[in-house]
């Protein structure tokens, strides 16, 4: 009972006890890809911190077969008695003798099966000679190194590594380091690897399978490698180039070498991440990492480039440098999205990818505005926890957040502190504080005091702007898309121009309120007051606006007074404001509306003015926002819902023809972009002429398979409008589609595909649909794709469905799959009698694994029935609607 008793001590803790910290692991593992299952040996030396009958470490679904302990003295001692518990991912040693403070060696042998739950050591497929083989790859972010072999699964336990694995002959066998050595048994190949530099559990990656590869060496030495699915490597291409500049930029920015001997990146045929940044091992969902030169659309070969350039930085920004706990998963993260876009941009300055970023920071502000949003440093009780927190809110407005401070702080003074920063905590572990430390000591900007409440609390503020008599009076409160005010406080880095980006201002708000006099940004220095209101007043008034948060550098709303809201409609019109600043008041202006706090009617008014916009973050913008407007006009005032597609659709004819359905030799990569977008909205609005030349094209597809005419930027355009037309009476559309699903030899065909089958209105197609996705030619991966695209006329029947088969797809895909099925089919409801519903069928089915995004979701369901509500209660918004200016075409 004592015993018992002890041994309970260390069950229901957040972490591991401090009873002892490894230094080094020499890891053996031993893999059956014919009985799926692995076995091995891991020796852990130990620094015993105190005098203790326990050793307490974690492990998950392994056996423990034989374990012992040897001090520097040589004398071995054997537990009495050995735990695993699987509710606390623990495994408790327990010795008779009292173990004394110093260094030793752990010994286990153990083993486990290779699942098939993309997580831990994990089997998957490859297709060789059409027979269907099995390899082995490994996941462990955030806890599941644990899956694999015992461990200090934390990411401040930090240890060098030493890896030996057996392996079938013919196969081949990657992890961090490079071989050093290998031996043929018969069939058995045992693959030796270097020591690895210190670093944490969760990047320790091995990969064994079948590969093709190409590498190149950077100017420093450093062996860059990507291996393929066989005779795929012309597909790598590209991403080798993009890892190879990566590096290269990194080691500038940072003044840092990237710290190991080589870099290898890995396309794996199944992975539930789209890649993991391994310490020198990076992996990839093939779809990520292969680009086709002819196949691959525009958008894949920029996710490409970020995605490479992300995974290429945490090697510093994570690898080298790694959160002490999970709390701070934001820094890793944040800080990767915001560098990859900066070495983006210096790859390829003219995508003018700082422009794009919008989108990332938009996500953010969607998600933060929830009653439901959590803070990007969040307190995490239990690391299997990250796996629901770790969203949208931590890294994008941790990316944005980090974008804000740069801008306040200039590049240099923000590069040099952040060089400073590796440097200091290289092969070490740091909290948030001490970024915003070294930051404040290399900038003599005290920021830990600003900086808390972007980091610490949940929320952003709107800004409220009036301006009277050259003056500007600022408000800020808590923006809820809930329309409720909320009663935080922030240090607002405001940045604001004045009719011109040569009159501009920048200037920290610290309080609730503050004034600006813009006095001499308004007049020129050679006018007084008065003559300027009695001579010039009509000319200011004509070219007087006031946009504040300039370029959309801050992570904030603001919500303009009427006749400054007027001012800045005008701008757009007449052409005077940048690409950002269109962008950002059209967003502001959305949510502003969806929060009940302007009418609907503003909105239509403001949208009409981007009729002959052609920049493609602008655009992309104002196609969201149609997408919003149609799916909460559907409910709300479903009468003019035809003219409302109308007026959307006129809104982007003058795009569409200036694009045109097919690529133009020597264009820029964003007209290509921008074509997919503009026929993509055209056919999910149902564009009549948009419809037919799309099946056309389509149908010329089916017949010559290299076709130019329908390129792989429109082709999801034209799969959609095929999709729309297809019925349980006219199958053959959706048919085709499937049978260019199983025909196709790329990743991304078959992903393209995969996104467009479910957007088909009729409810027994999207049935079909959405069982053919649970079937085995669906990839457990590949599913979530499928999900994408329902829309609102589908969602009864996503509903429905997705409450009889849920069990099934808890069970067997886990908490992928059911994320996805969550935030992509519970929020197309618009009513609080279906929150209602969804809250009480998942009262008996909560899981930790999606208890957050489950609220996230119900909250948004409510605040759109909200929203409809106050839809509904504008007056003559339905004769305004028939009024817009499209009647008039």
């Amino acid at each position: 009972m004592e015993l018992k008793q002890s041994v309970e001590q260390f069950k229901g803790q957040t972490r591991l006890p401090k009873l002892a910290i490894p230094t080094s692991y020499d890891l053996y593992l031993k893999l059956d890809l014919t009985a799926c299952t692995f076995s091995g040996t891991v020796q852990v030396n130990l620094n015993i911190l105190e005098h203790t009958k326990y050793l307490v470490l974690n492990a998950l679904e392994l056996d423990v077969h034989k374990v012992w302990f040897t001090k520097s003295n040589f004398e071995t001692y054997q537990p009495c008695d050995v735990v695993l518990d699987g509710d606390d991912e623990i495994l408790v040693l327990v010795f008779d003798e009292i173990l004394s403070p110093g260094d030793g060696v752990l010994g286990i042998d153990f083993s486990g099966a290779l699942n098939q739950q993309l997580k831990g050591l994990y089997r998957c497929t490859y297709v060789d000679g059409g027979v269907k083989k099995n390899m082995a790859v490994t996941q462990f972010q955030a806890v599941d190194a644990r899956r694999c072999f015992p461990c200090w699964d934390e990411p401040a336990l930090k240890a060098t590594f030493k890896i030996t694995i057996d392996v079938p002959s013919e196969l081949i066998a990657l992890s961090n380091m490079p071989i050093t050595d290998e031996k043929l048994n018969e069939n058995i190949k045992t693959v030796y690897f270097e020591e690895s530099p210190i670093m944490s559990t969760y990047l320790v990656a091995v990969v064994v399978g079948v590969f093709d590869h190409i590498e190149e060496t950077t100017a420093d030495g450093t062996k860059v490698r990507v291996y393929c699915p066989v005779g795929k490597c012309d597909n790598g291409k590209f991403a080798l180039d993009v890892a190879v500049k990566a590096l290269d930029i990194f080691t500038r920015y940072f003044s840092t070498p990237y710290p190991l001997p080589k870099l290898d990146m890995v396309a794996v045929p199944e992975f539930s991440d789209a890649a993991m940044e391994n310490y020198g091992l990076i992996t990839y969902r093939e779809n990520v990492l292969l680009y086709d030169d002819l196949l691959s659309p525009a958008d894949r070969k920029q996710f490409l480039t970020i995605a490479v350039s992300h995974e290429v930085a945490h090697q510093w920004f994570g690898n080298l440098v790694t959160m002490e706990w999970w709390s701070h998963l934001w820094l890793n993260e944040g800080f990767a999205t915001w560098v990859s876009y900066m070495a983006t941009d210096i790859m390829f300055p003219e995508w003018k990818i700082w422009t794009q970023f919008l989108l990332k920071t938009n996500d953010g502000l969607r998600m933060d505005a929830l009653e439901q949003s959590h803070p990007i440093e969040v307190e995490v009780h239990h690391a299997r926890s990250i796996e629901e927190i770790f969203d949208s809110i931590s890294y994008k407005k941790g990316s944005a957040v980090i974008r804000m401070l740069q801008g306040y702080l200039g590049d240099g003074t923000f590069q040099k502190s952040l060089s400073s920063y590796i440097k200091r905590y290289a092969g070490k572990n740091a909290k948030t504080d001490d970024l915003w430390g070294v930051l404040s000591e290399n900038s003599g900007v005290e920021l830990n005091s600003m900086m808390d409440a972007w980091s610490k609390k949940k929320g952003f503020p709107v800004i409220s702007v009036k301006y009277k008599d050259n003056i500007l009076e600022f408000e800020q409160s808590q923006f809820l898309s809930s329309g409720l005010g909320g009663d935080g406080l922030w240090i607002v880095p405001i940045t604001l121009s004045i009719g011109s980006y040569n009159k501009c201002k920048t200037f920290l708000l610290e309080t609730k309120s503050g004034k600006v006099d813009i006095s001499e940004l308004v007049h020129s220095p050679h006018e007084n007051s008065s003559s300027v209101n009695e001579k010039n007043k009509e000319k200011c008034d004509d070219h007087f606006w006031v946009k504040v948060n300039t370029e959309q550098s801050g992570f904030y709303r603001v919500n303009y007074e009427d006749k400054l809201a007027a001012r800045l409609k005008k701008a757009i019109e007449s052409n005077c404001l940048s690409a950002p600043d269109k962008f950002g008041i059209l967003d502001d202006t959305y949510a502003l509306c969806e929060a009940c706090k302007q009418p609907l009617s503003s909105l239509l008014s403001l949208m009409d003015v981007y009729r002959k916009e052609l920049d493609f973050i602008v655009l992309s913008k104002l196609i969201n926002v149609c997408y919003k407007v149609m799916e909460i006009a559907s409910d709300a005032i479903p009468a003019v819902v035809n003219e409302l597609k109308q007026f959307f659709i006129d809104l982007l004819l003058f795009s569409a023809e200036k694009s045109g359905w097919e690529s133009i030799s020597g264009e820029s990569h964003l007209n290509e972009l921008l074509r997919g977008e503009v026929f993509l909205a055209l056919a999910t609005f149902g564009h009549n002429k948009t419809h037919k030349e799309a099946i056309q094209r389509f149908q010329t597809l089916l017949n010559d398979r290299n076709t130019h005419l329908l390129s792989a930027d429109t082709r999801k355009a034209a799969y959609i409008a095929v999709m729309l037309n297809a019925s349980t009476t006219d199958k053959n559309g959706f048919e085709s589609l499937l049978k260019l699903y199983r025909e196709a030899d790329t990743v991304q065909e078959k992903e393209l595909v995969l996104r467009c089958l479910a957007s088909c209105p009729d409810p027994n197609i999207l049935l079909e649909v959405l069982n053919f996705m649970l079937s085995d030619e669906v990839r457990d991966q590949d599913s979530i794709y499928v999900l994408f695209m329902i829309s609102s006329e589908g969602r009864e029947v996503a509903w429905r469905w997705l409450k009889e088969n849920w069990d099934l797809i808890f069970a067997k895909y886990g908490a992928m799959l059911t994320y996805y099925c969550i935030t992509k089919i519970l929020p197309l409801f618009c009513s609080n009698e279906k929150a209602d519903e969804i809250e009480a069928f998942f009262a008996s089915r909560m899981h930790p694994s999606f208890t957050m995004i489950l609220k996230q979701s119900i909250e948004q369901i409510r605040l759109k029935a909200r929203w409809v509500a106050n839809i509904r209660r504008e007056q003559s918004l339905e004769d305004l609607v028939k009024q817009l200016p499209f009647m008039k075409c």
